[in-house]
This record gives C-alpha cells, structure tokens and sequence, in this order.
C-alpha cells in the first residue's frame, strides 16, 4: 500500500458542472441570396466548401544529400553538392511534410515553376 499524501483522508472532489446556452445558428442562405463571402462562391453562384478558402503552404523538394556536420562546416562558396535525384525525375510538392503531388520544374517569367505531372487519386475529382 503506497502513502499518497495528497489523497489521504480527503474526500474526492467533483467539478461543478454547468449548463451553457449557445443562441441558435443563423439559417443557411437560400440559393439566390447574396454570397456574404464572394471568395468563397463558385462559378454557379452557390457557397462552396469554406475548406476551400483556406491557404496553406507547399514546399518543393529538389532532392537531398546526406553529408557529415564536418562537411558541411567545410563547403565553400560555389561548391557543388550533388542531390539525390538526376535531372528527369520528378520533384516532389509536399504539404505539412507529406508529398501530395509530383511534377516537373518549369520557368515562368524570372521564376521557377512546377507543371504537376503526378496526384494521387484522392485528390484527383
């Protein structure tokens, strides 16, 4: 039998617990009322999937390389490190470190691209 000193000779205590009111939802807009959120409307004119709305970030995974602390410590300016991956394949569009699509790198205007070329088919429509 183990001493707990906190526990000893006091009785159980509950939480009080209360009712709480919450005033009723707004009724969903009919189908030709104005959009209060135009960004979220489709192309019909109806609400979408307020998911929809919400931005996120992507990052584009060239490829990788696995060196030392000590190597790294060592580059210097205009050392080349070779990556993983050879110019044909594909790089990888991640969200929230999980690849959601493939694709290749493409130039748009001064910037880099990337023309998807690989979804998987939960998120294809």
């Amino acid at each position: 039998m183990t001493n707990d000193s906190n526990n000893a000779g006091t009785p159980a205590t509950r939480p009080a617990v209360q009712t709480v009111a919450f005033p009723p939802l707004a009724d969903a807009p009919s189908a030709d009322a104005d959009i209060a959120m135009p960004e979220l409307a489709t192309t019909t004119g109806s609400p979408a999937n307020p998911l929809h709305g919400i931005r996120t970030r992507l990052t584009v995974v060239l490829g990788s390389i696995e060196l030392s602390v000590g190597e790294l410590l060592g580059a210097r300016e205009q050392q080349v490190l070779q990556i993983d991956r050879t110019l044909e394949q594909p790089v990888d569009v991640m969200l929230e470190g999980q690849v959601v699509a493939r694709g290749t790198l493409v130039a748009v205007g001064e910037s880099f691209g990337v023309r998807i070329t690989e979804l998987p088919r939960a998120l294809t429509p």
